[in-house]
C-alpha cells in the first residue's frame, strides 16, 4: 500500500537552491518513493542563531512504501550525502529533510514524532505547505485559521523560478 508523506527541505550552505534540486532527484529516483508534488521555493530567515545565511525552503509530497523509520532513515542518508555535519544545533547546514506528515499517523517515540511538532511555527513549513494543499486541512486535521497568527512576523520570500 502506498502511503502520502510530506517532507520539508531547507538548506543555506553550499549553493542552497541546487541542494534542494538535487536532494529532491535523489528522492525520485528511490525505488520505494515517487516524488507527487513541490512547492515553490522560499528564502527565509534562519529560526536560531542569526549570524547565518538565509535558508531556501520548499515542501515535497511523495508517495511511498517505505515505514516512517525506514523513509526517515532514507532522509538522513541523503543528508549525508549531501554534506550534512551536525556541528550546532539550528545552525547552517548544507541540507535539512524532515518529515512533517505521514499519512494521518500520530507517532511519538525516540525516533520520530509525527506529525512534526514545530510545523505550526514555521513560516516556511506554512507557506510551501499551504502551496500543495491549498485551503484544504492540514493531513492532522489542523484548519488553517489560527496557523498563520502563530507565524507573523517571520521573514520570508516565495523565489521566482528564475532566482
Amino acid at each position: 500500500m502506498r502511503h502520502i508523506a510530506y517532507i520539508a527541505l531547507g538548506a543555506n550552505l553550499q549553493q542552497p537552491q541546487q541542494q534542494l534540486d538535487l536532494a529532491l532527484q535523489r528522492l525520485d529516483a528511490h525505488a520505494d518513493l515517487t516524488l507527487l508534488a513541490c512547492s515553490p521555493y522560499y528564502r527565509s530567515a534562519p529560526i536560531g542563531p542569526q549570524d547565518q545565511d538565509d535558508f531556501i525552503n520548499a515542501v515535497c509530497r511523495v508517495a511511498t512504501d517505505l515505514t516512517p523509520v525506514q523513509l526517515l532513515a532514507q532522509l538522513q542518508h541523503i543528508e549525508h550525502e549531501q554534506g550534512r555535519q551536525r556541528l550546532r544545533h539550528w545552525g547552517p547546514r548544507s541540507l535539512d529533510l524532515d518529515l512533517l506528515f505521514y499519512d494521518d499517523l500520530v507517532q511519538q517515540d525516540a525516533q520520530l514524532t509525527l506529525p512534526h511538532p514545530r510545523i505550526a511555527e514555521r513560516a516556511f513549513v506554512l507557506y510551501p505547505l499551504h502551496d500543495l494543499l491549498g485551503d484544504t486541512a492540514l493531513p492532522d486535521g489542523r484548519s488553517w485559521t489560527g496557523l498563520w497568527a502563530g507565524i507573523a512576523g517571520q521573514r520570508i520570500e516565495r523565489l521566482h523560478t528564475s532566482d
